[in-house]
C-alpha cells in the first residue's frame, strides 16, 4: 500500500498504540507490531494479507503503514475482506478502533526493547513513573501495648490490589535491606522516631512515609523487586522479621544486572564533568523548591487562620443572635435594634459558617495538591545527594583505597627482590599482588556502574520536574474556586447585612418569619 492515508480521521487510539510500538519515535518496531496484531485474534492469512499491504520494502515501519494496518485489523474484525481499497469509504469520517485485548505486555516490551536500545535514557516520562503504582498510607486505630502504644498503618498498593498493616520498625528493616540492595539508587529518607509522639508529629510522619513508599514503589528499578512486592504485600505476623529472614543477604543490583559487565562501556568519557554540571543545577532546583514548600507552608496557615476565624466570628454572631436576656422598655425605649440586629445576626452566622468550610477546605486541599507534592521532590532531591555522596565516599573511595593498597604491594615486592629477600615472601606479595588487581577490576566495574545509575537517577530527577505542572494548576484551580465560592458567599450576604441597616424600617420578608 504504498499511498499514503488520507481517507479518515485518525483516532486517539491509534496515536496511543503508535507510542507503544514506536520505541524510539522514527520507526515502528517490527516484533512488536507482529504482536500486536496476533492480539486481533485474526487467522494467520489476514494476518499475512494485511502484512502485505502495508509493507514498504524498506527495511522498516512507519506511522503512516501502522494506522493503516489498524484500520485493516478493524475491518477485518468487522467480516470485511482486506484489500487495497477498503479504506476510501471512510472519507470525512474517523477510522474504525480495532480490539486489540489489554496492551500492558506490549507496554512492558516496548520499554524493555527502548531501553536495551538506549541503555543510557530512562524511557520513563512523569506519567509513567505516577502510573507505576500509588501508594496510599493511613493511620488506624492506636493499639496498647504491655507496656508503651504503638501506631500501625494501612499501606494500600494500587498495583498490587494488596492492602497491609505496618509499623514503624518494619519501614526500617525494609530500608535496611533497600540501601544494601540498591546502594547505587535514589533510596529516599525515613522520618525520625519518636517515644511519647504528638498527633501532629504523628500525621507527619505518616505523610513523609507515604512519600517514601510513593518514591520506592514508583522507582524504575525498586519497584518489581521482590523485596519491594514482598513489603506491599505479606499479610502475616511480625513483618520486620520475616522481611529480613527472607532477604537477608540477597546480592546486591550489581551482582544481577544485565548491565554490571558492561558498565565501562555505559559511561561516557565526560560523565564526570556532566555529574557536576548537573548537581550544581539541582542543588539550584533544591534552594528553590523549599522557598516554594515554605511559601506554600504559609498559603495553608493563612488559610487555616482564615477559616478559624470565620468560625469565631460565625460563633460569635449565633451567641448573640440566640440570647434571651429579657429586655424591656425601661432600657430600649423605642428602640427595635437589638431585634433587628438578632434576626440579622442568626443569617450571618450560618454565612460564616459555610466561609469557614470553604476556607478549611482550601486547607486540605492546598496541603494535599501542593505542600504534599513539593515535599515529595524535596524528598527526592535529598535523596539523590545522599546518593552523590556514597558514591563518592563508598564504591569511589573503596576503588582509590584498592588502587593505593596496590601500589603498596608493588613498593613491597620491588624492594624484597632488590634486597634478595625470601623467595616465599616474594611470591606471597605476588599473590597479593593478583588478588589485588582481582580487587581492583571489580571495584573498577562498581565504580562504572555506579555512575550508570547516578546518570538514570538523574534522569529521573529531572523526568520527576513535570510535578511541577501538578503542582501549579492544583494552586491555580484551589485558588479560583476558593475565591468564586467565597465572592458568591460574599455577595449572598448582602440582604443579612441590608437588615442590620438602622435606617430599615422594614425587613426582608425573607426573614420575617423568623422566631427568635
Amino acid at each position: 500500500m504504498t499511498a499514503d492515508l488520507v481517507f479518515g480521521s485518525i483516532p486517539s487510539f491509534y496515536r496511543e498504540v503508535y507510542d507503544i510500538v514506536c520505541p524510539n519515535q522514527e520507526q515502528v518496531d517490527r516484533d512488536l507490531f507482529v504482536q500486536l496484531l496476533v492480539k486481533s485474534s485474526l487467522p494467520k492469512h489476514v494476518i499475512m494479507q494485511i502484512w502485505d499491504l502495508i509493507d514498504t520494502q524498506q527495511g522498516f515501519m512507519t506511522r503512516n503503514g501502522l494506522y493503516k494496518a489498524l484500520a485493516l485489523t478493524a475491518l477485518a474484525q468487522q467480516g470485511k475482506t482486506v484489500s487495497d481499497k477498503l479504506l476510501e469509504t471512510f472519507s470525512g469520517q474517523e477510522l474504525p478502533k480495532p480490539s486489540l485485548g489489554d496492551l500492558s505486555d506490549l507496554k512492558a516490551a516496548s520499554l524493555k526493547i527502548r531501553r536495551e536500545r538506549m541503555p543510557n535514557v530512562l524511557c520513563f516520562d512523569f506519567k509513567d513513573l505516577c502510573d507505576i503504582d500509588s501508594i496510599k498510607l493511613e493511620l488506624v486505630p492506636e493499639k496498647k501495648g504491655i507496656i508503651l502504644k504503638h501506631v500501625e498503618y494501612e499501606v494500600t498498593s494500587k498495583r498490587h490490589k494488596a492492602t497491609v498493616l505496618r509499623r514503624y520498625n518494619d519501614f526500617v528493616a525494609l530500608h535496611e535491606l533497600l540501601t544494601a540492595r540498591f546502594a547505587y539508587r535514589i533510596i529516599p529518607r525515613l522520618p525520625p522516631k519518636k517515644l511519647g509522639a504528638s498527633r501532629e508529629f504523628i500525621e507527619q510522619r505518616r505523610k513523609c512515609l507515604r512519600r517514601y513508599l510513593n518514591i520506592v514503589a514508583r522507582h524504575p528499578q525498586m519497584h518489581d523487586d521482590k523485596l519491594v512486592k514482598f513489603f506491599l504485600t505479606f499479610a502475616g505476623n511480625d513483618v520486620q522479621y520475616k522481611i529480613k529472614e527472607q532477604f537477608r543477604g540477597i546480592p546486591d543490583e550489581f551482582m544481577t544486572s544485565d548491565m554490571a559487565s558492561k558498565a565501562k562501556d555505559l559511561v561516557p568519557m565526560d560523565t564526570q564533568q556532566q555529574l557536576a554540571i548537573s548537581k550544581e543545577h539541582i542543588k539550584l532546583i533544591h534552594s528553590n523548591v523549599a522557598k516554594f514548600k515554605e511559601i506554600a507552608e504559609g498559603l495553608v496557615c493563612r488559610s487555616t487562620n482564615y477559616a478559624t476565624d470565620m468560625l469565631q466570628l460565625g460563633r460569635q454572631f449565633s451567641i448573640m443572635s440566640n440570647d434571651t436576656t429579657p429586655i424591656t422598655a425601661w432600657a430600649t425605649g423605642t428602640s427595635k435594634t437589638w431585634e433587628r440586629l438578632q434576626r440579622g445576626f442568626r443569617i450571618l452566622s450560618v454565612d460564616f459558617a459555610s466561609i469557614a468550610d470553604k476556607s478549611s477546605q482550601a486547607a486540605i486541599d492546598e496541603e494535599e495538591g501542593v505542600v504534599e507534592k513539593l515535599a515529595f521532590f524535596e524528598d527526592l532531591i535529598l535523596a539523590y545527594k545522599d546518593l552523590c555522596e556514597r558514591h563518592e565516599k563508598g564504591v569511589l573511595h573503596d576503588h582509590q583505597r584498592a588502587i593505593q593498597k596496590m601500589g603498596q604491594y608493588k613498593k613491597k615486592k620491588m624492594s624484597a627482590t632488590v634486597q634478595n629477600s625470601d623467595t616465599v615472601a616474594v611470591d606471597q606479595l605476588e599473590q597479593k599482588i593478583l588478588e589485588q588487581e582481582g580487587e581492583i577490576a571489580n571495584m573498577e566495574n562498581r565504580n562504572f556502574y555506579s555512575l550508570h545509575c547516578l546518570q538514570m537517577e538523574t534522569q529521573l530527577i529531572y523526568t520527576y520536574l513535570d510535578i511541577f505542572y501538578e503542582i501549579v494548576s492544583c494552586l491555580a484551580r484551589v485558588e479560583k474556586e476558593t475565591g468564586s465560592e467565597l465572592s458568591r458567599i460574599w455577595s449572598a450576604m448582602e440582604p443579612a447585612v441590608s437588615t442590620l441597616s438602622p435606617n430599615k424600617e422594614m425587613i426582608n420578608s425573607k426573614y420575617t418569619g423568623l422566631n427568635l
